[in-house]
């Protein structure tokens, strides 16, 4: 695989991981609100559940963001040591 497209299926997946961090986040906001409506409500089964569901959501939440801040800094290392951007401007100049 050549350099350039090493450096976009990073950032491809930079972005992917954004994206799960982001429903993630969704999720873990979901859950509170059904924990916080069923306080009036009081069903056995939400109040069983619900922590241990909000716990693990949070949990790979916590992976996520980690794995995240760790491979969009690799990313970014990679298109420094390669120099990426002189490569992709050399290619678009090799377009024309």
């Amino acid at each position: 695989m050549d350099k350039i497209k090493k450096f976009e299926l990073m950032e491809k997946i930079v972005h992917e991981l954004e994206d799960l961090k982001n429903s993630n986040q969704a999720l873990i906001q979901k859950i509170t609100k059904i924990e916080v409506d069923n306080i009036d409500l009081g069903n056995k089964r939400l109040e069983k559940d619900l922590p241990d569901m909000h716990q693990r959501v949070s949990d790979n939440l916590d992976t996520i963001a980690s794995i995240l801040e760790d491979f969009a800094s690799q990313t970014d290392e990679y298109s420094s040591k390669n120099n990426i951007a002189a490569l992709k401007e050399q290619e678009e100049i090799s377009k024309l």
